[in-house]
């Protein structure tokens, strides 16, 4: 095979590909390298705020839902508009899968299971696209930067509210933005308050080790190549460098860091960080650039409990309907308590302990898909640092197939939950009187 040329020009080129990504990495960086590296993304359980549209709260993981929701309907669009008896490429997809599903749910309940079908073929597919959408190499890593201005409004937000700072919290709310804007002036016009000096401390206390990264340029922003963790500034560094006592402020203190929070800019002097102290040239055309935390305008929906939780909810109010449609009321009850005063206690146990699974289910469901994707993304962020270039590619293919898998789960012990709600409750007593009046 090595005795082509093409192999070969291939096999080098694979090869230097793989060992600038290893030296560009944070590997390499531990060698003078790490040229290709970036710092990690803010990694955190709850979706991350893109903007405001009017009083609603638009979420990455809500934009990624809509994304995934447009491309379903196109290719819905596109296996319908022409449907006849010999399908083409996307009607005969759409119709395998249709089958897999009738095949599935008749297995399981008869001709009757084919009530579970658009309810399972849709969570199928809605899981499948939000999962694989959820892969591409842009999301996470394309967004805008939360500044330290919207970071620190938040957190002293907070620190007001845990402090019942009734009067300091109604004023920060009444002279400041959504995001922040006009924090400085406010914390500057209050600096006299010993109230706002302490916890404006409290929040450097906490949250002061938080660490920015320095950003290039303005607009849409995106993890600057080259700068990996060392080069992140934390808030001290911006706000509070040159301040004695940070935790403890004085007047004079409380302006200075109200402006500086304000400006979000890398700060003059070098960071205090070992890492800037040995290398301080590592520093140099630092000052006055933007710093903050990357908000990526997409991330999956599927690492998004809400979004989970919404389809298992979905998922089994379904299969309540099921049961209650097909048994009644009355029928569906007695499967699981019926008429307690009738019933043995360990039949009555049995049914209570299948009611709490009812709810069990939910749980397991909701937990299942997030914890599954929301763990894929960890992996692919942690291999993207550590291996740019080609990290990611073979767990993305890895990754796809979880999703994949995923969404088969899901759909399928839906169909599974459903048909065992439509079965009728069995009486072994009651079966055995009939039993007895038939001889």
């Amino acid at each position: 095979m090595l005795s082509s040329p093409k192999a070969i020009a291939i096999a080098v080129f694979l090869l230097a590909v793989a060992l600038i990504s290893v030296l560009g990495g944070a590997l390499g960086a531990a060698f003078g390298g790490g040229f290709l590296g970036g710092a990690v993304p803010l990694i955190q359980i709850p979706s991350e705020l893109v903007t405001h549209i009017g009083g609603y709260k638009l979420v990455n993981t809500v934009v990624m839902f809509g994304a995934a929701m447009l491309v379903l309907v196109l290719l819905t669009w596109l296996a319908t508009r022409k449907l006849s008896e010999v399908p083409g490429r996307w009607q005969a997809i759409m119709e395998l899968l249709y089958e897999f599903f009738i095949g599935l749910a008749e297995s399981t309940s008869g001709k009757t299971g084919r009530i579970f079908i658009p309810v399972a073929t849709a969570i199928f597919l809605v899981v499948l696209f939000s999962n694989w959408l959820g892969v591409l190499p842009v999301v996470g890593t394309i967004g805008r930067v939360e500044t330290t201005q919207e970071f620190f409004f938040h957190k002293l937000e907070k620190k007001l509210a845990e402090g019942n700072q009734t009067e300091l919290l109604e004023g920060l709310h009444h002279d400041v933005g959504k995001n922040g804007e006009g924090l400085g002036h406010f914390i500057a016009s209050h600096a006299d308050s010993e109230d706002l000096q302490k916890y404006l401390g409290k929040t450097l206390e906490t949250y002061g080790e938080q660490r920015f990264v320095v950003f290039d340029g303005g607009g849409v922003r995106i993890l600057p190549l080259g700068r990996g963790e060392d080069y992140k500034v934390t808030l001290i560094d911006i706000a509070a460098y040159d301040i004695a006592d940070p935790v403890h402020p004085t007047e004079e203190d409380v302006v200075k860091i109200g402006r500086r929070v304000d400006e979000s800019v890398a700060p003059g002097p070098v960071p205090s960080s070992e890492f800037f102290t040995e290398n301080p040239d590592k520093y140099d055309g630092f000052e006055g650039k933007r710093v903050g935390l990357l908000v990526p305008y997409l991330r999956g929906s599927s690492t998004d409990l809400n979004m989970t939780l919404a389809i298992a909810l979905f998922a089994m109010v379904s299969v309540q309907f099921w049961g209650i449609k097909t048994l009644g009321i009355g029928g569906y009850w007695d499967k699981f308590i019926g008429n307690p005063f009738k019933r043995n206690p360990i039949d009555l146990f049995v049914g209570v302990l299948e009611l709490v699974g009812e709810f069990i289910k939910i749980i397991s469901f909701t937990f299942r898909l997030f914890g599954n994707m929301f763990a894929g993304e960890i992996l692919l962020i942690a291999m993207g640092f550590l291996f740019p270039l080609i990290g990611m590619i073979p767990f993305i293919g890895l990754e796809l197939f979880v999703g994949f898998i995923q969404a088969i789960i899901f759909s399928v012990l839906t169909l599974m939950f459903g048909a065992f709600a439509i079965m009728p409750h069995h009486h072994p007593e009651g079966d055995h009187a009939d039993g007895a009046g038939g001889h």
